[in-house]
């Protein structure tokens, strides 16, 4: 009686050893199938998210640059920037009330500076990122435009 156990108790652990090279590559296909139609979504979501965080960011450094101005009655010049958001600027205008109004300036989620003009081509001030792409191209997002 021992020996038809053990016999029976050999025989199953020869057939299960572990997984043939077919049945790997058979999961290994699946799991390549699911990630090749869930990937691609998977990214454009992250590219929706990136652009309205940049649109959002731009929004928050507009109201920041109006207070500015409110107190200091006039926009930081191109080339004082938005670093006059966080440090004293020097040279024209010079601002009358100054006082630190960021901890520091957000970059884009591209990890690029936001670009800023003043005055503006589009306005008092223009305030944009040029995209995931990093060149000034249609999907950059700006202050001037509805459509970001």
């Amino acid at each position: 009686m021992y020996q038809v156990e053990n016999r029976a108790i050999m025989a199953f652990k020869q057939k299960s050893k572990g997984f043939t090279l077919l049945e790997v590559m058979v999961v290994v296909v699946i799991i390549a199938i699911m990630a090749a139609a869930v990937g691609p979504k998977l990214l454009e979501n992250i590219n929706t998210a990136s652009k309205k965080r940049a649109a959002t960011d731009i929004i928050s450094l507009e109201s920041t640059l109006k207070l500015y101005k409110a107190e200091n009655y006039a926009y930081p010049s191109t080339d004082q920037g938005l670093e006059a958001l966080i440090n004293k600027p020097s040279g024209d205008p010079t601002p009358k009330n100054w006082r630190q109004y960021m901890d520091k300036t957000p970059k884009d989620p591209w990890e690029n500076p936001y670009k800023y003009l003043s005055p503006g081509s589009h306005g008092d001030f223009d305030l944009y990122s040029l995209g995931p792409d990093g060149i000034q191209s249609e999907d950059d997002i700006t202050n001037w435009s509805s459509d970001n």
